[in-house]
């Protein structure tokens, strides 16, 4: 029973979606500047059963505005000063695996409050607007996985997630699939041509991305079938909002 207890408690540990590698410092000042805070009443009705920091509050509630199914999924947006090689984690609830029906579980995404490169720290919010959007998109995209899962097989994605690189890709995979098929592929885009273009991120994060992660260009071949199937450019965020 020990045995079974602790392997348990370590499964839970491991049970951290890590979709990027940052650098973060504890004593750097939250600034206000270009935060992403203009209220829209069209959106709001996205909020339900979400706790959301201000700063990001209209691009995150953009980027549920595409994912109908978690309407009144209970999401809590974290920001975090220090996140252990990520700059953002989706992941359950503890206690909402153990004592909920999948239908009433909790998750929390972990938003890195700094983006640093080369020493720069630079508030999250001041990412350009679609790649923020495409980073957040990616992590509900975990979050839709999830949803359809037991307790028992989250869990056990933890600790596969951890030991294997190839279930990493695999989950990866998922997690973009998710947002590309609800309408987020271009946004995906724009994250990744952030992280592999920019001459301030670190070379060796980006032979990672390109071993673990699709390509833009794979993305891109997710996307056109999907634009082709919807001619008229309509979105589920265009849909929600009408």
């Amino acid at each position: 029973m020990i045995y079974l207890i602790s392997n348990i408690i370590i499964s839970l540990n491991l049970l951290l979606i890590c979709n990027s590698e940052g650098r973060f410092n504890k004593n750097e000042p939250v600034t206000e500047s270009q935060i992403h805070f203009k209220p829209n009443n069209k959106l709001e009705k996205f909020a339900t059963n979400k706790i959301i920091p201000k700063e990001i509050r209209t691009l995150t509630l953009e980027a549920l505005s595409y994912f109908p199914d978690l309407v009144n999924t209970k999401i809590d947006f974290q920001f975090k000063n220090n996140i252990t090689g990520s700059v953002m984690q989706a992941q359950p609830k503890v206690g909402s695996l153990f004592f909920h029906q999948k239908d009433n579980r909790s998750y929390k995404i972990k938003i890195s409050r700094f983006l640093f490169l080369e020493d720069n720290p630079i508030p999250i919010e001041e990412l350009p607007d679609d790649v923020l959007l495409g980073w957040i998109g990616h992590e509900l995209g975990h979050i839709q996985d999830y949803i359809n899962r037991s307790s028992f097989d989250l869990l056990g994605f933890g600790v596969k997630y951890y030991l294997s690189n190839n279930f990493v890709t695999k989950a990866e995979i998922a997690a973009d699939s998710f947002a590309v098929a609800h309408g987020l592929g271009e946004k995906i885009i724009a994250t990744k041509n952030f992280v592999l273009n920019h001459d301030q991120i670190p070379l060796a994060y980006k032979q990672k991305i390109e071993a673990l992660y699709m390509s833009p260009g794979e993305i891109l071949s997710m996307v056109d079938p999907v634009l082709d199937e919807d001619p008229e450019g309509e979105n589920n965020a265009s849909d929600a909002m009408k």
